[in-house]
């Protein structure tokens, strides 16, 4: 199979033309997009990048909580923690999608603001949510309910960061169901068919070239990660929000690949686009995160509640 050359396709953007005829690929070997991106339950349109969500919520969740009572917190407090900081996650990362694309959402012949119109602001079943955005929301929400739980945040971080980063895995085959968010024409056996009608096709692309599939790059690393992530969490060192800094600096090396190659609409900053940004600043976070807290706590994490806030034995 010929080479594509690397110049080429990072010249490549979703405003320029791509002469596909330069990119050979063997159609056969590629990895489909699915048909459909949702069925009806009676009334109900059942959305798959909804379900996927709620599948990563749910493994978060589980997971997370039996890292918790492993270190003596309540069966399940984890869920008083969820109700806030899941709405709060989805609502920031709704709003950080919005104002890093508004070009999609308001302009002439846009009607953002009705929840029935196909595009609206309010419509994610569409798609259009962004991580970092959640991580700030739901971090948020999160350090709100463990002040009133007595909860550590960073004991609460650190059993959530494999949870988090599986979860984050379980969200990107919503992206495929809803052929999104695709990479660089490729012509690797795994390249990704995308209908011909995507909008996010670049203009004068030929029928038939395949993508970066993207997607399945970021499950790869995330699963991985999540491995990681769940040894890690076995040493002492690893306490006092420390796992979550690896968190943050794994997913976000990542990130800053992954979506280099991404095609779809972005802003751009300083020749970079705003989520490679948010990854680096992820990053950065990360590092800073790990210098503090390993200078501030040297020694274990004992307890998971703040001091004067752990629970008292039930009277006989």
């Amino acid at each position: 199979m010929p080479a594509v050359p690397t110049s080429a396709l990072l010249a490549s953007s979703a405003t320029t033309p791509f002469d596909a005829t330069t990119l050979p690929h063997d159609i056969s070997a590629a990895i489909p997009s699915p048909s459909v991106s949702s069925f009806q339950l009676g009334p109900l349109t059942i959305h798959f990048y909804a379900l996927c969500i709620l599948v990563g919520i749910i493994i978060a969740i589980v997971l997370t909580n039996r890292r918790l009572t492993a270190r003596g917190v309540e069966d399940w407090q984890v869920l008083d923690i969820a109700t806030l900081a899941v709405p709060m996650a989805i609502v920031f990362a709704r709003i950080y999608h919005v104002i890093t694309h508004y070009t999609d959402y308001f302009g002439p012949g846009r009607n953002p603001w009705n929840p029935f119109e196909p595009g609206s602001v309010w419509a994610i079943w569409e798609g259009g949510i962004a991580i970092f955005g959640s991580l700030i929301g739901g971090t948020l929400g999160a350090w709100i309910m463990c002040r009133r739980l007595g909860l550590k945040l960073t004991t609460l971080l650190d059993a959530l960061a494999p949870g988090l980063i599986l979860a984050q895995a379980c969200g990107r085959f919503g992206n495929w169901f809803n052929q999104e968010l695709f990479g660089l024409p490729t012509t690797l056996p795994w390249g990704l068919e995308i209908d011909p009608g995507n909008p996010a096709i670049p203009l004068g692309t030929s029928p038939g070239t395949l993508f970066h599939p993207t997607f399945l790059y970021e499950v790869i690393w995330n699963s991985l990660g999540a491995l990681v992530l769940l040894y890690l969490g076995r040493k002492i060192f690893f306490q006092w929000g420390r796992l979550f800094a690896v968190y943050l600096m794994w997913y976000g090396a990542g990130r800053i690949v992954w979506e280099s190659i991404r095609i779809d609409p972005s802003f751009v900053i300083l020749g970079l686009r705003t989520n490679v940004w948010g990854a680096i600043g992820a990053v950065a976070l990360g590092v800073i995160i790990m210098a503090v807290q390993y200078k501030r706590h040297p020694e274990p994490e004992e307890s998971p509640f703040i001091p004067g806030r752990e629970p008292q034995p039930a009277d006989d």
